[in-house]
């Protein structure tokens, strides 16, 4: 592919977090943005220091699950911008019931924000990215759990887990699918600090560093400099993988 990709990308789950810190690293190596999220304030303040760097931002309020908005959001980007360099599939959500307690609209539901919502995007996104003599790029984010399995922590129980197990299994397929034309890739963060995992690491912060290798928990900055390679990095022989982000996480 050449090297003169478009520079505009698709962020879902930007108001906050990892997505937030995504949104503004890949503006800052410069990227247009286009921000989903449910969170309209925090989403208001993503877009606003994505243009104070100078890029365009666009901002769609937006429930990731519904299938026909994603297409909708793709089409109108596409359409104001002419292209779509980029999609990273962050949105997500947990649920830290067992088996014996969950219900199954909660199991569906975790199913469809964090396992559903990337088939959504991508679905919306690969016809035009395919379209375009510089194909594109997508990641998504899945987790350290989808590897290990849930089991520890009030984020990550059976339904987190199995959902961001089955973004590593859409990743592959859609890698061997989409190419050469596409590349697609998966994130498998580690504990991070971040709004989702406030309780887990407020509690047992110091408990889970011992078993870190790098003695400390991750920061959103940390995941947005993967992202920002898996989107820039030319030339780029990478495709179908997941790439784990976890400070060496040896005990958990």
């Amino acid at each position: 592919m050449s090297s003169t990709k478009p520079k505009t990308a698709i962020v879902t789950g930007a108001a906050r977090g990892i997505g937030r810190s995504c949104a503004l690293e890949l503006a800052a190596r410069g990227y247009d943005i286009a921000l989903v999220d449910l969170l309209e304030p925090e989403m208001k303040r993503t877009a606003g220091e994505i243009e104070a760097l100078g890029r365009r931002v666009l901002a769609y309020t937006a429930d990731v699950t519904a299938f026909g908005r994603a297409h909708d959001i793709a089409g109108d980007v596409a359409g104001r911008w002419g292209t779509i360099g980029f999609l990273l599939n962050n949105a997500g959500a947990s649920n830290p019931k067992g088996i014996l307690d969950i219900k199954e609209e909660e199991f569906d539901r975790t199913i469809a924000v964090n396992l559903k919502s990337c088939f959504n995007y991508v679905h919306a996104v690969a016809p035009i990215m395919l379209k375009q003599e510089t194909g594109g790029r997508i990641a998504s984010m899945s987790s350290l759990n989808a590897l290990s399995g849930g089991v520890t922590s009030a984020v990550s129980k059976h339904s987190y887990a199995a959902a961001k197990a089955g973004i590593l299994g859409l990743t592959r397929s859609l890698a061997k699918e989409l190419g050469p034309k596409i590349m697609i890739n998966a994130i498998c963060p580690g504990v991070i600090e971040t709004e989702l995992a406030s309780g887990l690491t407020k509690s047992r912060g110091p408990e889970l560093m011992k078993g870190i290798a790098l003695d400390r928990l991750g920061k959103p900055a940390d995941v947005a400099q993967l992202v920002a390679f898996l989107a820039t990095a030319e030339p780029c022989f990478i495709t179908g993988q997941h790439f784990v982000i976890d400070g060496f996480q040896w005990s958990c």
